[in-house]
């Protein structure tokens, strides 16, 4: 039986963490705590007492393994340690305790520009990643074609990278690691800094360089959508111990129940003395924590306040997916709900008695317009995120491995003929 591509054993990281203010120093004070340094050092690779209120341990004691070929996720609230272990995993920083095995070659993409040299160019740090991989320039030159379409900045490739923006570093950072075929690909938040057809493009990529390709991914995500559609299991982490290992449903609504996805339901807006705006909108999950359980109710509630009366008011309703798409969309039209026709403030109650969506992260997205001129008046996008989650629902093997939008309601008959 082949052995797991990581073996994480009894992993813990400690730092320490200095209370003494900043200050001018003396030259002999200077000198002295130079002198210090080499003791500093020996005291941490010797690891620093558990006792100690100076040592701040950002991972204890984490074991885990993952086996050729499996999509892993890491997911956990922020400050939980999953950054750290991905850091001592690429071999960034030495663990405390402890040891971590890896059988195969590394690309990581954790944060903008690691791993890339600032003065070279596009083209020259193409190079010099493959060559950090163990990749010779033969294997390097047959997959430059296909990084420089996927990152898409072939217009400036000879260019120093220290001139690209944050999204053309990540474009050409992700293309290098996903191309040059390494057998453990890491890939942090960083993907959040693309826009929403690149992270589309890249979570399709790691699509098919884990099933198609056979290799391993390690992926850190606060986006729950992503994570439930790439990955077949997770690793849930709480300061810096792992909580619990198992299927992805299973984790992310561990996760979930826990309060790991709260956030504001509530979105309020001053009124205008010169427009007509959407001040105030209430989302009432069926469960706790931003959770809304797929087939339960779900209602919004929404005020608007207008300084003067709207000819034929409508006011649009959606529930966009991690990525802004419209999954679901609803209108009220003023011919139907008499509203504001004169100056106030109006609240409209909107109720789905049985949300279908497919589990899922989501937010709402608002536009209060006028009907027949197509004025649009106020508009409020990303507001009150929530989560849909399928309890007993497992990803892992039968009919219901995969993602789509909904889950409509439907029912067959079946009959021989002959």
């Amino acid at each position: 039986m082949s052995k797991p591509i990581i073996t994480v054993e009894n992993l813990s990281k400690a730092y320490f963490l200095g209370h003494q203010l900043d200050r001018h120093q003396t030259f002999r004070e200077a000198i002295m705590r130079m002198a210090k340094v080499p003791l500093q050092r020996l005291r941490e690779r010797s690891g620093p007492s558990r006792d100690s209120v100076d040592a701040f341990w950002a991972l204890r004691g984490v074991n885990f393994e993952v086996e050729r070929g499996e999509v892993l996720g890491l997911v956990g609230r922020n400050g939980a340690g999953k950054s750290t272990l991905l850091k001592v995993l690429s071999r960034i920083t030495e663990p405390t305790e402890g040891r971590a095995v890896l059988r195969g070659r590394v690309a990581s993409l954790l944060e903008v520009g690691t791993g890339f040299h600032p003065e070279l160019s596009g083209r020259e740090n193409i190079f010099l990643n493959g060559s950090i991989l163990g990749m010779k320039h033969s294997e390097i030159k047959s997959k430059f074609d296909q990084i420089v379409a996927f990152s898409e900045i072939e217009q400036f490739l000879d260019t120093p990278v220290k001139r690209y923006s944050s999204g053309m570093y990540v474009r050409l950072a992700f293309a290098v690691a996903a191309h040059l075929e390494p057998e453990i690909l890491i890939v942090d938040e960083v993907l959040a800094v693309g826009d929403a057809r690149f992270q589309k493009r890249c979570l399709g990529k790691m699509k098919e360089v884990s099933s198609g390709e056979g290799r391993t991914v390690l992926f850190v995500s606060h986006n729950m959508q992503a994570v439930s559609t790439l990955t077949t299991r997770c690793v849930l982490l709480k300061q810096g111990h792992v909580e619990s290992v198992g299927p992805t449903a299973e984790i992310l609504n561990q996760y979930i129940r826990e309060g790991g996805g709260a956030a504001d339901l509530i979105y309020t807006a001053p009124a205008s003395d010169e427009k007509p705006k959407i001040t105030r909108v209430e989302l009432r999950t069926s469960e706790p924590h931003n959770v809304q359980a797929n087939g339960k109710p779900m209602q919004v509630l929404i005020e608007i306040t207008t300084p003067r009366a709207i000819e034929s008011a409508r006011l649009s309703f959606h529930a966009c997916n991690a990525l802004g798409d419209s999954m679901i969309h609803f209108w009220a039209h003023d011919d139907e709900r008499e509203m504001c026709r004169t100056p106030g403030t109006y609240r409209l109650v909107f109720e789905i008695p049985k949300l279908r969506l497919y589990m899922g992260n989501y937010t709402l997205r608002m536009n209060l317009k006028e009907f027949a001129g197509g004025k649009e008046f106020d508009a409020v996008e990303s507001i009150c995120p929530f989560e849909v989650v399928m309890y007993g629902q497992e990803r892992q093997g039968g009919w219901f491995r995969g993602s789509c939008t909904y889950l409509e309601e439907s029912s067959w008959d079946v009959q021989k003929v002959a």
